[in-house]
């Protein structure tokens, strides 16, 4: 079976799709919904590519077969065990060759519909380097603000009012500062650039994109040429909110990294080298005491803020200014509404 398109993988219509390559393998990257069973793990499979170069590729493919049929009966008695006649699976590898191909022919021995995705899983990877390479094709407006102005939630509250809007933090799972890391950690690069090549593929054209102000990197990610220069040249929403209302929104947010002291005196420790010692220890005695809003107030004064200037020096602005006085959890679904009527005249212009 050919893979032509990346909203293609939505509607395929096969039962189950199998990744049978190593868990370390699936586990930085795979085919969206594919399970992972595995005809050769990782330990297996470096064994066998030992034996391929150090001994010969006979007796590769021999240990190799022996390895793929003990490991494909396991899967066959365990998750398989209660498929019915009419199970339609479709089975990739790397390439498309070698383990898919034998577990796929057990499968069709067995009297499964089996089939195989034309080049594996390198199909699939081509497909997304070419997606987020590619200049984003709906008209595009980047929502801005200094750290702590909602930013984030503003896109979301969008998004369930029925905006178009990409959550690149969301897609990388970090919220993109020193102390903007998630429960689960970061997906691989591959991984990420998979979710966005899915989130482009499902836009509308014709539709404003809204997209939050990045920097090149969220967290240990990179943003793709693609995105990165549609946010470079899009006009800009900026928000414009009061330091004590961003910092009173900070404490909200994040709460969680704050309620693990040990944590988040680590994390004020990795900012010694850009700040004075006596800085720190006023910062390092704000989270002991639990002064989340004083704070996160003097690190956007003295670490964020001027490093948001800096950066948006960087680049041509254009667009409008939104002054934002609240920015309690009530006030974001019409502060949303708001930023997307200023989005949308701005591509009317």
């Amino acid at each position: 079976m050919q893979l032509t398109g990346i909203a293609q993988v939505g509607t395929l219509g096969f039962d189950t799709i199998i990744d049978v390559r190593s868990p370390s393998e699936f586990a930085e990257d795979h085919i969206p919904g594919a399970i992972n069973l595995p005809v050769l793990n990782d330990v297996e499979r470096a064994e066998v590519g030992t034996i391929y170069k150090q001994v010969s590729p006979f007796d590769a493919r021999k240990i190799g077969a022996a390895l793929v049929a003990r490991n494909a009966a396991a899967h066959l008695l365990g998750p398989l065990a209660d498929k019915p006649g009419g199970w339609r699976p479709l089975v990739y590898c790397w390439r498309g060759g070698q383990r898919s191909g034998s577990f796929a022919t057990i499968l069709r021995q067995v009297g499964w519909r089996a089939e195989l995705v034309d080049g594996g899983y390198k199909t699939w990877r081509r497909l997304v380097v070419e997606a987020v390479a590619a200049s984003v094709l709906p008209p595009v407006v980047v929502l801005d603000g200094n750290t702590g102005a909602a930013k984030t939630a503003i896109l979301q509250a969008a998004a369930a009012q029925g905006a178009q809007v990409i959550d690149l933090e969301g897609l990388a799972n970090h919220r993109g500062s020193i102390f903007g890391g998630m429960p689960g950690g970061q997906p691989s690069q591959k991984a990420f650039e998979g979710r966005l090549a899915q989130a482009l593929a499902a836009l509308d054209p014709g539709r404003v994109l809204l997209l939050e102000a990045e920097s090149s990197r969220i967290g240990d990610l990179n943003l793709p040429k693609g995105i990165w220069a549609a946010i470079c040249a899009a006009p800009r929403v900026q928000l414009q909110v009061a330091a004590p209302e961003r910092a009173a929104y900070l404490a909200r947010a994040y709460a969680d990294v704050a309620a693990d002291p040990a944590q988040l005196a680590a994390l004020i420790d990795k900012l010694r080298r850009l700040h004075a010692a006596e800085v720190i220890a006023q910062w390092q005695d704000w989270a002991a005491a639990g002064d989340l809003a004083a704070l996160a107030q003097d690190l956007m004064i003295r670490h964020y803020d001027p490093r948001y200037e800096k950066h948006r020096a960087r680049h041509v602005q254009h667009g409008v200014t939104l002054p934002v006085q609240s920015l309690a959890p009530e006030a974001l679904p019409d502060l949303a509404a708001r930023v997307v009527g200023a989005a949308e005249a701005l591509v009317t212009r």
